[in-house]
């Protein structure tokens, strides 16, 4: 894992993606610790970052229902309020590089793009993906990440997940608006795929195999190997 510079020497910015009740927060914990364990400095910031930010707290209201449906809420408003949180993040960031080998994203840019380009087709889905792209990293001035770890689940077993999750700070509801919609998921999942194979940063861990969970901690290997690379 080689540590990249601009300008000033940062460290080594690692996303983790992945549809809801794919193991992001597991999976990026331990690779957290495996890398303090080979004595890298490290941070793990988790977005949205509900009870932190102006905007984090609007999202937590977003996933609620209280705009309206995802049908109801426009998903390049939806994508501004996500964008707003990471913008409030940025400084937050930014020093976490500057002080750290690596810094891992529990949620990124990318989860942005999944989410709000699901819920259109085509050419209208493609337009979308690089409005939140200039949006993020052109005009809000985020690091690019230098790997993307893609948590690749179905979303069935993904809302199986969901359901033994412990209660969020956000919502008292088992799934959100978003968790509680697999059709809506699996379209999310389907541009995750779509932009693992198209950027030659990310790598794509399956998470489940011939319909069998895989162990955590064998994901949590194969993650470790391709964060190392």
């Amino acid at each position: 894992m080689s540590t990249t510079s601009s300008g000033d020497r940062r460290g080594v910015l690692i996303a983790i993606e992945g549809i809801d009740g794919s193991g992001k927060g597991t999976q990026a914990a331990l690779l957290r610790d495996a890398l303090n364990a080979r004595g890298r400095k490290t941070a793990l910031i988790s977005f949205p970052r509900y009870q932190d930010t102006f905007f984090g707290a609007r999202i937590g209201d977003f996933l609620n229902g209280r705009f309206g449906s995802l049908d109801q809420v426009h998903p390049f408003l939806a994508a501004t309020l996500f964008a707003g949180d990471r913008m409030e993040s940025r400084s937050m960031l930014l020093e976490a590089l500057a002080a750290h080998d690596v810094v891992i994203l529990d949620r990124y840019v990318a989860s942005n793009i999944a989410h709000q380009a699901a819920k259109r087709e085509g050419a209208e889905r493609k337009e979308l993906a690089r409005w939140i792209l200039s949006l993020e990293f052109d005009v809000n001035a985020l690091p690019r990440p230098d790997r993307t770890l893609l948590l690749d689940l179905p979303a069935a077993t993904a809302q199986t997940l969901i359901a033994r999750k412990n209660a969020r700070s956000y919502t008292d509801r088992v799934a959100d608006l978003q968790e509680a919609d697999a059709a809506y998921l699996e379209n999310v999942r389907q541009v995750y795929l779509d932009l693992a194979a198209e950027e030659p940063r990310w790598s794509l861990v399956e998470v489940e195999r011939n319909e069998e969970l895989r162990a955590i901690d064998d994901i949590a290997a194969e993650i470790m190997e391709a964060a190392s690379r």
